[in-house]
């Protein structure tokens, strides 16, 4: 007797359990939807805010160089990441698997697409946080910011009518005075720290840290950090 009764007890606390774990499933949230399927860059519909889109252009060139969407989410990160795979395999991004890393607070993600390279980088803060960025190839080179092969490109000018000193990879470059003199200069990947020199005067530190591909924008004004164009 004392037998069939916990086999009873033990069947009704299955059935409860099994119950809860319907009810459960019931309560779980709606798979991740694109609140706009035709966007080059997809937002979820969930998402806390509209999203930051940071367009970069320069050298007349309209369509933008490098485009980024920053928002966040109040979803799973692993249910974050499935959309995007989708959502992005729809608008032809090859993902590179060897590029890959996913963790359990962290994702990183490289991709080809029809522009470019593109990146996407998903974190755990309160919410999800999403930085995609893709980047335009065709419109880097008619601006003439491509660096060559392996390299990543500096592109820089003084504003003032002095003539100026930038001192770098233990290289002292001239810079004419004047908007309408950017130069450039190739560099290997790596964290450089560099030197703004007038008539001999140090003007302002800083250093920056660039990867093979990009193409940065070196400013020398003391309130402003320099600006990744590509």
């Amino acid at each position: 007797m004392t037998t069939v009764k916990c086999g009873t007890k033990v069947l009704a606390r299955l059935r409860l359990l099994a119950c809860g774990l319907t009810l459960l499933a019931g309560c779980s949230q709606e798979p991740l939807t694109a609140a706009d399927p035709h966007a080059d860059l997809p937002v979820p519909k969930r998402s806390s805010h509209a999203g930051s889109f940071i367009s970069k252009s320069i050298n007349g060139v309209e369509a933008p160089l490098r485009l980024e969407l920053k928002t966040t989410v109040r979803a799973d990160i692993s249910d974050v990441l499935a959309f995007y795979r989708v959502e992005l395999g729809k608008r032809s991004w090859r993902e590179k698997p060897d590029d890959t890393v996913v963790a359990a607070d962290h994702a990183q993600l490289a991709f080809v697409s029809p522009k470019g390279p593109a990146t996407l980088r998903l974190g755990v803060k309160d919410e999800t946080t999403i930085d995609l960025v893709q980047r335009n190839t065709e419109a880097a080179a008619k601006a003439n910011v491509l660096p060559t092969s392996g390299q990543a490109r500096l592109i820089f000018g003084y504003l003032r009518p002095d003539v100026a000193s930038l001192v770098i990879n233990d290289q002292t470059i001239e810079i004419a005075g004047g908007i309408n003199h950017p130069q450039m200069l190739d560099l290997p990947p790596g964290t450089y720290p560099f030197e703004l020199r007038v008539s001999g005067r140090l003007l302002r530190t800083d250093t920056i840290t660039v990867a093979a591909g990009e193409a940065w924008s070196l400013t020398f004004d003391d309130d402003r950090k320099s600006d990744q164009i590509y």
